[in-house]
C-alpha cells in the first residue's frame, strides 16, 4: 500500500520540527495533568468524612465547629 500518493497525505500541511516538538510537549504537558489530577482526587477521597450536625440538644445545630 503506498500512502504518499493519497489525497490525505498530500492536502496535509508539511510540519516543521518545532511544530513536532511542540506538540509533543503538548502531549506530555496533558499526560503529567491528566497524573496530577488522578493523584488530587486520590489524596481527597482519602479524607475521612466530616461528621454531621447535631440534630438534638442545643450544642451544634447551626456552627460545625471541631478542633
Amino acid at each position: 500500500m503506498d500512502i504518499a500518493n493519497s489525497t490525505a497525505v498530500s492536502a496535509a500541511p508539511p510540519q516543521t520540527q518545532g511544530e513536532t516538538a511542540d506538540a509533543v510537549n503538548l502531549l506530555v504537558l496533558r499526560k503529567a495533568l491528566d497524573i496530577q489530577a488522578d493523584g488530587a482526587l486520590a489524596l481527597l477521597s482519602a479524607l475521612p468524612q466530616q461528621p454531621a450536625l447535631a440534630t438534638e440538644g442545643s450544642l451544634g445545630r447551626h456552627l460545625n465547629v471541631y478542633a
